[in-house]
């Protein structure tokens, strides 16, 4: 061809595309449907496919991106005489109005794709003869107004393909991973078959009615000679292959809104990207049933969460955003903010080991008013109002008193424990007391990141949902490291850890008793006033779990909807799952605490007359020194172990040997090895 030729030819495809383009954008709703789609697809951390994350643009696809074969075969199944009527045909109508006199009421038959596509776009759905008439007239205008072309055009792009996808555009990415062009004659011939009812017969619904559906579809298409018997028997024989929905909606939701934090909106229409993110798919699905069937045991209409997350990079291996998730998707684990109550006494605690209390410090529950700022006193009260007396600050924590821990955070001070809890990731801005029995509302991975630091020998692990992401495009790696930092001394984690995990056994989530003896663990409950929220979040040296009961628009739940209750149950189903291949190991113990045996009700060393006697830990320094003066301790402190210890050993600083006067309990001092401390 000579060079001339070759221009003109090229001037005439400009021509074409550009008339194309403009007959398109006459009658498109929506932007045009761009070129070169590739989706996102999301892994987890085992490399198996969870699904992807697709555009919610909608895209207005021009008729010669839609495949022949797809238009024949709508027409084919839905309108066969589409090209050969004005808008109305009266076959078609008269077959329906047999209907209607049989039945005994308006049928949808008779409608050919000018009318429903009048139905979709300007008419409600009512069947009543005025609404048939009305619909006749327009279609008789739409006809002369538009070409048969563009009325298929705008039929494609408006109808619904079930599962939310809307036209074409929507349904071909949604179901097959392409964009419409690209699909083949078996992937048509399902499509087609949709519009009929998309709830019934779109891709992923059961195959036993997709099929048929299907094969009624190929069927018309052989009577009307658009395909022969031949090419309908391959067509069957090589059955599409749908992309199944994705899984895990809360933890997908989550993916999709940080790959546009970092990237910008555009990303999601951009695709091709791989997200291996930092799901465990298998624990994924057990939180999903172990969150919904511990839910609906209680009331269907009751929303939950649940998010986990392995101590060691942060690696958010399950979360759960709420049950029925088709049909209200609010992120209930990331987003939705609620009061902890209870659950967040541990920070309060973990706050006072630092500042000289220690687990055995004796305290009361005796009733005190304080002011609240608006001329009224403020007077808290324990659950059920129960009064419990003297406790030790271990024994107030596994029962949740609330006395107490208003009491502790008011010998604290409001601003040093705000700062102190803010260290710890826990954005608190409060300025009361009334912080103390969780007033002031958080997300549920903010309480569990927080906690993570008391689970993580005081590394704070910060949730990381995605591990790396491999771009298809540049053909390039982006790896996102996970973040753990040093926020609480080991010691001070560990000793608060050791006093939550008496809220298994004994406290009030005794219910994980058994779990807890199988498994080292620890976790605090918490209940909302009136029972609006209930709260549990346990951990063990591996992997920290939390879960959230509740009411979306918060009312009491009851009495017994409490977090040990309602959500300290699914918690141990879920988590029985998650350790159910990892070996149990204990929390393990820094250098500088060391042990003592007590008289919890003194908090001073046993003697032998103490009618109980407890193990306790400290920190190295804060461990008592006197003798039980209510059980014939007199008060008297032992004999310091330096004077006691070996000529060789004592210049260096140990603790080691023991001491006893007047009949009282040698002191116990060991390290994490059961030795004497040197």
């Amino acid at each position: 061809m000579k060079k001339p030729a070759v221009l003109l030819a090229a001037a005439v495809l400009l021509v074409l595309v550009s008339l194309t383009s403009a007959f398109a954008s006459q009658i498109a709703t929506y932007p045009l449907l761009p070129t070169g789609y590739n989706s996102i697809r999301v892994f987890d951390n085992h490399g198996r496919f969870v699904g992807r994350i697709l555009p919610t643009q909608r895209y207005w696809t021009p008729i010669d991106r839609i495949p022949v074969f797809l238009r024949n075969a709508l027409v084919a199944v839905e309108d066969s005489r589409f090209y050969e009527h004005n808008g109305i045909d009266v076959r078609g109508i008269a077959r329906a109005l047999m209907k209607d006199v049989v039945k005994g009421r308006m049928a949808e038959g008779g409608s050919t794709i000018t009318q429903q596509l009048i139905k979709n776009k300007f008419l409600s759905g009512e069947k009543t003869f005025d609404r048939k008439i009305k619909e006749a007239q327009l279609a008789l205008e739409f006809e002369k107004k538009y070409s048969k072309d563009q009325i298929l055009e705008m039929y494609f792009n408006t109808i619904y393909f079930g599962n939310g996808a809307w036209g074409i555009a929507q349904a071909a990415r949604l179901y097959f991973d392409k964009n419409p062009e690209e699909l083949t004659e078996s992937e048509c011939s399902l499509l087609a078959g949709v519009p009929k009812n998309p709830g019934r017969y779109n891709p992923l619904g059961k195959s036993a009615d997709v099929n048929a559906r299907r094969s009624v579809v190929l069927k018309r298409m052989e009577d009307v000679k658009f395909i022969s018997t031949r090419r309908k028997q391959e067509i069957v024989a090589h059955p599409a292959a749908v992309i199944r929905s994705a899984l895990a909606p809360t933890y997908m939701g989550h993916l999709r809104n940080q790959l546009i934090e970092r990237y910008g909106r555009g990303i999601v229409d951009q695709g091709g990207l791989d997200v291996i993110s930092a799901m465990d798919l298998n624990l994924q699905v057990a939180a999903e049933k172990a969150l919904t069937e511990g839910v609906k045991k209680v009331n269907p209409k009751l929303q939950g969460s649940l998010l986990c997350m392995d101590l060691a990079t942060g690696d958010v291996l399950a979360a759960v955003g709420g049950v029925d998730l088709s049909v209200n998707g609010y992120d209930r684990a990331f987003v939705a903010k609620r009061q902890p109550g209870s659950s967040i006494k541990p920070l309060i605690y973990a706050d006072a080991l630092e500042n000289g209390f220690t687990a055995g410090t004796i305290m009361n529950d005796d009733p005190v008013t304080y002011n609240s700022g608006s001329g009224q006193g403020w007077r808290p009260t324990n659950y059920e109002k129960h009064a419990f007396g003297s406790l030790s600050l271990r024994q107030a924590l596994a029962h949740s008193n609330n006395v107490i821990a208003v009491k502790l955070l008011d010998s604290l001070g409001v601003p040093k424990f705000l700062e102190f809890a803010r260290s710890k990731g826990l954005p608190l801005q409060k300025q009361d007391l009334s912080l103390a029995l969780g007033t002031e509302e958080v997300t549920l991975n903010e309480l569990v990141t927080t906690y993570s630091a008391l689970a993580n020998s005081g590394m704070r692990s910060e949730s990381r949902t995605i591990v790396r992401i491999y771009d298809r495009y540049r053909k390039s790696w982006t790896e996102f490291p996970s973040t753990v930092t040093p926020v609480m001394a080991p010691a001070t984690a560990y000793l608060t850890t050791q006093i939550m995990k008496d809220v298994l056994t004994y406290g009030t989530a005794k219910n994980l008793k058994k779990f807890s003896q199988a498994h080292p663990s620890a976790g605090k409950t918490g209940t909302t006033d009136d029972y609006r929220d209930a709260w549990f979040v346990g951990y063990t040296p591996q992997i920290i779990t939390g879960v959230w009961v509740g009411y979306d628009k918060p009312k009491p739940g009851g009495r017994g909807f409490t977090g040990g209750g309602i959500s300290a149950p699914i918690w141990g189903r879920f988590m029985r799952t998650a350790l159910a291949s990892r070996p149990p190991v204990d929390f393990p113990k820094p250098d500088n605490v060391v042990t003592a045996t007590i008289d919890p009700t003194t908090g001073q060393l046993a003697t032998p007359a103490c009618p109980t006697k407890k193990e306790e830990f400290y920190l190295t320094g804060t461990e008592p020194v006197e003798y039980c003066a209510k059980h014939g301790g007199g008060g008297v402190k032992p004999t310091q172990p330096e004077e006691l210890a070996p000529a060789d050993q004592q210049d260096n600083g140990g603790q080691g040997g023991q001491g006893a006067q007047d009949g009282g309990e040698p002191l116990s001092l060991t390290d994490q090895n059961g030795n004497t401390p040197q």
